[in-house]
């Protein structure tokens, strides 16, 4: 299962993709994170079950202590192919 979050605040410049990536590693999920041009973090993540991706969600939505997140989307299902062995940045 492969999932695309868009999240967004205050969430470059403060270390956001840093810590979305060791959480997602500590989870086993697979994926990378990004800075987008208009200020918000592209995260895809991919795994086996559902449970990870809830808890990467969870930490998504408090992020990490100098972010300020407004808002998480979440698309299910996404048509793209993510290493399940590896969480990058990008």
């Amino acid at each position: 299962m492969t999932s695309r979050f868009l999240v967004s605040g205050m969430v470059q410049g403060v270390g956001f993709r840093w810590f979305v990536a060791r959480h997602a590693r500590s989870l086993g999920l697979g994926g990378y994170a990004r800075n987008l041009p208009d200020g918000r973090v592209e995260v895809v993540a991919s795994g086996p079950g559902a449970e990870a991706l809830a808890r990467l969600e969870e930490l998504l939505r408090a992020g990490p202590a100098h972010a300020e997140v407004e808002g998480v989307e979440r698309q299910d299902d996404v048509d793209e192919t993510v290493s399940s062995r590896s969480f990058d940045i990008r």
